[in-house]
């Protein structure tokens, strides 16, 4: 398991942050190891939620239970919200956010950009966020705080490019209708950016903003378990996220990238018309 012993214990004089990031880096590495030795050659889709594109696997349902069920065993009195259907209230304030596949559709083709994502917030707070890539071997993690780490190396991201200068990712629903707005989106801001990339994963996106592996990072229709890890990643490495301009994060948007460049992307893209359909 990733070293934690670089935890400001100073920060956390509870000791909470520590053991909820223990927890959260053995639960999503014992997913990553399932799904990485336990993917099966006739993999199948098990199910379709929003669309018939939109994807769920065995496999996705077989990690949410390994992870609630250890979830469960360490901090029973915690609330688990998952992407597959696991919910419950707990009593700690204590809620675990979690996605056991991120970039399914990766998963289901065998393509390596899939991540297991979990994060942990109190009383709304996201206080530990944990995306383990275990095709890539990293993990990405980041305690509220005190900073972000790929492995055991600290995160941080590039010096903010102008806007034509930059590489930016972004993902696209599963939606018809959707699609086309994100495209006509696209179609604009590709010609004033270096360049575009979807990879599949928001998770791994916001985790590749936090290592300067993109410059930025934005999409429409993310649910928490999609970015409520990967997000705390991003800020702590240095970068800004929010969603339309005054907001956070949400369903309608939500944008990645270091300060300046931030604000010139979420300006384009509230212009651009990104948050809706």
């Amino acid at each position: 398991m990733t070293d934690v012993t670089d935890v400001n214990e100073s920060a956390d004089p509870t000791g909470l942050k520590a053991e909820l990031l223990a927890v959260a880096l053995e639960a999503a590495h014992r997913a990553g190891t399932f799904l990485r030795d336990g993917r099966p050659d006739d993999l199948g889709v098990a199910a379709t939620k929003s669309s018939a594109v939109d994807v769920v696997t065995e496999m996705d349902i077989a990690s949410e239970k390994l992870i609630t069920d250890f979830l469960a065993e360490r901090r029973p009195a915690d609330g688990v919200l998952g992407e597959e259907g696991a919910s419950s209230e707990g009593t700690s304030g204590v809620q675990w956010v979690v996605d056991p596949i991120d970039g399914t559709v990766n998963y289901l083709y065998g393509r390596p950009d899939w991540s297991v994502s979990i994060a942990a917030r109190k009383d709304g707070e996201t206080l530990v966020g944990v995306v383990h890539a275990p095709m890539r071997g990293e993990t990405y993690r980041a305690v509220l705080g005190e900073g972000a780490h790929v492995n055991d190396l600290p995160a941080r991201v590039r010096p903010a490019p102008s806007l034509d200068q930059a590489l930016v990712g972004t993902g696209f629903g599963y939606i018809a209708e959707r699609r086309a707005q994100q495209a006509e989106v696209a179609r604009h801001l590709i010609p004033r950016v270096r360049d575009i990339r979807r990879a599949g994963s928001a998770a791994i996106d916001l985790c590749d903003v936090a290592v300067g592996r993109l410059d930025a990072y934005y999409e429409r229709g993310l649910n928490p378990w999609d970015f409520a890890a990967g997000d705390l990643v991003a800020r702590e490495a240095g970068a800004l996220t929010g969603g339309r301009p005054g907001e956070p994060l949400s369903s309608e948007l939500s944008v990645a990238a270091p300060p300046v460049l931030f604000e010139t992307l979420q300006g384009l893209l509230e212009d651009l018309g990104a948050w809706h359909d």
